[in-house]
């Protein structure tokens, strides 16, 4: 009888878990795709890296950061970082690209 409490309890945690992960990752990909649109950069893809759970003055947040690659004109590539604690972004970092070019055409 008790196991099979501590097994549905378990499971229930885990699935609040992965709730909550994806979750985050949806608020991250909105926060990177609106970052890079704001600096009209090109988003190519986005991935979860490392995740840990850290105590704050409003309680434990998953700290998770991502990672994203864009491009700023097209034939280049970077890679940036994005920390999320909790659902909110703490900090977005990129690095030093070559600006895009506003109004430009080919040819």
């Amino acid at each position: 009888m008790i196991t099979d409490l501590l097994t549905i309890v378990l499971v229930v945690v885990a699935a609040l878990l992965f709730w909550q992960q994806r979750r985050q990752s949806e608020q991250a990909h909105q926060y990177i795709r609106q970052y890079c649109q704001r600096m009209e950069l090109q988003l190519l893809s986005i991935a979860r890296g490392h995740h840990t759970l850290r105590r704050t003055e409003q309680g434990w947040k998953w700290l998770t950061q991502y990672w994203f690659e864009f491009s700023a004109t097209g034939d280049d590539h970077y890679i940036g970082h994005a920390q999320l604690r909790g659902l909110r972004l703490k900090a977005i970092d990129t690095p030093v690209h070559a600006m895009p070019r506003s109004g430009q055409t080919n040819g």
